[in-house]
C-alpha cells in the first residue's frame, strides 16, 4: 500500500511524476500534469477578489484541479451539490464566481481551467491550517443548510478508511456511480484515491454496461443502493476488489444478489454530511450489525441519539436515525426520527403523513413537503400511483377523507402532484428541491 498523503501534500514529490491520477478510457492524467494544471489555475485565481468559489464539474480530474487551486490560493471551495444553471443563478449570493467545465450562463466570474492560456508556473503557498470546503445538506424540510468541512477533518476521515481497507486496495482503480459534488462522493471518489495514490475514473457510471466494460484493472467501486438494485447480473462482472455502498440503506436481498455477482461482499458506510463516516458493515451475512469507527462515540439523549467524532468540527451532532445497540457494541438502524414542522402552532410529522399515504389504496410511493403560500405554511403531497394510469381527481378526494381518520386537518395535504417516480438526486436520496419545485405557482 502506498503511504497515505494528506491533501496539503498531494502536489508534493512524494509520488513520481508519471503516477496516474485519473483516467478516461485509454486517456490518463499524471501527477506531473496535475501539478502543472493546478499551478495554471492558481495563477488565474489568486489574483481574483472574492473568497468563495463554487465548483461545478462533470469531469472529476478538473474537479481535483479546481479543489487544490482554490485551497492553495487561500479561497474556500463551495460544492453546491449540482450543476443546474437556474438553481446556481438563485444561489449566486453564496459565491464570488464559478470554476467549471460546463457552458454556464451566469452573471458572475466563470473560469474553465481547461481553457486557460499557459503561464509561467508559480510556487504554490501551503494550504492554510484552517482551510475547508462548504457543502450542503439535502434540506428535507426547508432550505439546504451550509456545512463547513475542514481539510483536517477530511484528511482524518481518509486515514480511518485507509486503516480499514487500504491494504485491500493496492493497484485498484476507482470507479463510481455517485457524484463528486456531495460528501459521499467527495470522500470516496476524490479524497480516498488521492490519499492512497489510486487512479480515479473522471466520468460517473450511469449504466451497468459501463461498469461491466472496466475489465483491465481491479476496481474499487463506489456506488449506492439505487444503482446496485438495477444491476444487470446477466452481464459479466468486472474484477471488483471492493464494492462500497452509501447514501441510503442497502436491503439484504440486493446486497446478497450483488455479492453473488461480484464474488465479493458489499461494504456499506453509515454517515451524514455533517458527521462524515460513522460506521461500516460487510454483507457477509443477512442483516449484519453496523460497526462504529473506534473514534466515534454514540450518545443516547432523551429523545434522540447524538454523536461525537473528531470529524465533526462542532464536536457533537444530533442524528435523525433511531439506533439499537447490541451487547457486542454494534448497532442496528430502527428508522428515521420524524421530520417535524409547525403548522398553525401544531407539530406535524411529515414522516407520519408519508406513512399514512403509503397505506392508501392505489399509492405506490409518496413524499410530503411543506409549501408556503402568501406567508402561510401548508403541505404538498407527491404521489406515485400503483400502475401507470393517472388517477382522476376523485381519488385525491377519497385519499383526503381517509387521512382524516388519523390526521388533524392541518396535517392533510392541501396540494397534490401525481408523478411516475419520486425524483432522486445523484446520491440516490430524495431530491427535495425538485419536489418543492413541483408546487411552484406556475404548475
Amino acid at each position: 500500500m502506498n503511504k497515505p498523503l494528506p491533501l496539503n501534500e498531494w502536489l508534493s514529490d512524494a509520488r513520481g511524476p508519471d503516477c496516474i491520477v485519473a483516467f478516461d478510457g485509454t486517456k490518463s492524467w499524471t501527477q506531473a500534469t496535475l501539478v502543472r494544471d493546478v499551478q495554471q489555475l492558481y495563477s488565474e485565481l489568486h489574483t481574483r477578489t472574492g473568497e468563495r468559489w463554487a465548483l461545478c464539474f462533470d469531469n472529476s480530474y478538473w474537479f481535483i484541479v479546481a479543489l487544490l487551486a482554490t485551497l492553495h490560493a487561500g479561497k474556500t471551495p463551495l460544492l453546491p451539490g449540482h450543476c443546474r444553471e437556474a438553481q446556481l443563478r438563485e444561489q449566486q449570493a453564496l459565491f464570488s464566481g464559478v470554476l467549471t467545465d460546463l457552458p454556464l450562463g451566469l452573471n458572475c466570474p466563470l473560469i474553465n481551467p481547461q481553457t486557460l492560456s499557459s503561464q509561467t508556473p508559480q510556487t504554490l503557498p501551503p494550504v492554510a491550517h484552517d482551510a475547508g470546503v462548504i457543502l450542503f445538506t439535502s434540506g428535507s424540510t426547508g432550505e439546504p443548510a451550509q456545512i463547513f468541512k475542514s481539510v483536517n477533518a477530511l484528511n482524518e476521515e481518509s486515514v480511518w478508511l485507509t486503516k480499514l481497507w487500504g491494504s485491500d486496495l493496492c493497484d485498484c482503480r476507482v470507479v463510481a456511480s455517485v457524484s463528486h459534488q456531495h460528501m459521499y462522493g467527495l470522500t470516496f471518489r476524490i479524497m480516498l484515491p488521492m490519499t492512497l495514490g489510486l487512479a480515479c475514473d473522471v466520468s460517473m457510471i450511469h449504466f451497468p454496461e459501463q461498469l461491466a466494460a472496466h475489465t483491465s484493472h481491479p476496481l474499487l467501486f463506489i456506488s449506492s443502493p439505487a444503482f446496485l438494485k438495477r444491476l444487470d447480473t446477466s452481464l459479466t462482472a468486472p474484477p471488483c476488489r471492493k464494492i462500497i455502498s452509501a447514501a441510503g440503506l442497502l436491503d439484504d436481498e440486493t446486497a446478497q444478489r450483488v455479492t453473488r455477482w461480484f464474488g465479493e461482499a458489499v461494504c456499506e458506510i453509515y454517515g451524514t454530511t455533517e458527521t462524515g463516516v460513522l460506521a461500516w458493515r460487510h454483507h457477509h451475512s443477512v442483516a449484519p450489525p453496523w460497526q462504529p469507527f473506534p473514534e466515534v462515540e454514540f450518545i443516547a439523549r432523551e429523545e434522540e441519539w447524538s454523536v461525537r467524532s473528531p470529524l465533526i468540527d462542532a464536536g457533537e451532532c444530533p442524528l435523525d436515525d433511531k439506533l439499537n445497540f447490541t451487547p457486542q457494541g454494534g448497532f442496528r438502524l430502527l428508522g428515521r426520527r420524524d421530520r417535524i414542522v409547525k403548522i398553525e402552532e401544531k407539530r406535524v410529522s411529515l414522516s407520519e403523513i408519508e406513512r399514512r399515504l403509503m397505506t392508501l389504496p392505489g399509492v405506490q410511493d409518496a413524499a410530503v413537503v411543506p409549501i408556503v403560500r402568501a406567508g402561510r405554511m401548508t403541505l404538498g403531497a407527491v404521489v406515485v400511483p400503483d400502475g401507470s394510469a393517472i388517477l382522476p381527481a376523485k381519488h385525491k378526494t377519497q385519499w383526503r377523507q381517509t387521512l382524516r381518520q388519523w390526521l388533524e386537518p392541518v396535517a392533510i395535504p392541501r396540494y397534490w402532484r401525481i408523478v411516475a417516480s419520486i425524483p432522486l438526486n445523484s446520491q440516490s436520496k430524495r431530491a427535495w428541491a425538485q419536489l418543492q419545485e413541483l408546487f411552484d405557482e406556475t404548475h
